[in-house]
């Protein structure tokens, strides 16, 4: 089985991800899938009954299209051809702040530790590292940096409201 970094840990993967898949063909009906966009819409009625099914988003493909179903769907994977292609960050953020997607955000394809601090700050909470990669050295790409200073979906009060007496995450500052 696969690994995956979820959680601060070294897990087996339980699902798999289903690259070519173009119908229902290629999709097995006993283990938990993760398909492309297009097959998730074009068969998006027989899709949805099931509970173990997630999506993966290419970089040009729209979160929003995934609106209907957020609250129903356990993953969402968004796919980093490149390591020079940032589009995915986006993609995570809108999915995090602006759609509330509460289910695993999954980083998936050219995953490498010089990421993981980034990816998580922008809402992904798993991470299938580049299988040539080491994970045990990867997962310290998660504390690459101790604070940021701009909001983030993981911490979303920057670091300006956070200080001087400001609670930690609230977004409350004290009184004057």
């Amino acid at each position: 089985m696969p690994l995956l970094i979820k959680g601060r840990a070294i897990v087996e993967d339980r699902w798999t991800l289903l690259r070519d898949a173009t119908s229902l063909a290629d999709v097995s009906g006993e283990t938990a899938v993760i398909v492309p966009l297009a097959l998730w819409k074009s068969q998006h009625e027989t899709l949805f009954a099931r509970k173990d099914v997630g999506v993966w988003l290419k970089p040009d493909d729209d979160p929003g299209a995934l609106v209907a179903d957020i609250d129903s769907l356990p993953l969402i994977a968004i796919d980093f051809p490149k390591f020079v292609d940032g589009r995915g960050y986006s993609s995570a953020r809108l999915l995090r702040d602006k759609y509330r997607f509460g289910g695993e955000l999954r980083a998936i394809g050219d995953v490498l530790r010089d990421q993981l601090y980034y990816l998580r700050q922008c809402g992904f909470d798993a991470f299938a590292v580049r299988a040539d990669r080491n994970f045990a050295d990867a997962i310290g790409g998660l504390d690459d940096f101790s604070d940021n200073y701009q909001s983030t979906s993981a911490r979303p009060v920057p670091l300006f409201r956070r200080r001087n007496g400001a609670t930690a995450d609230d977004g409350k500052l004290p009184p004057t």
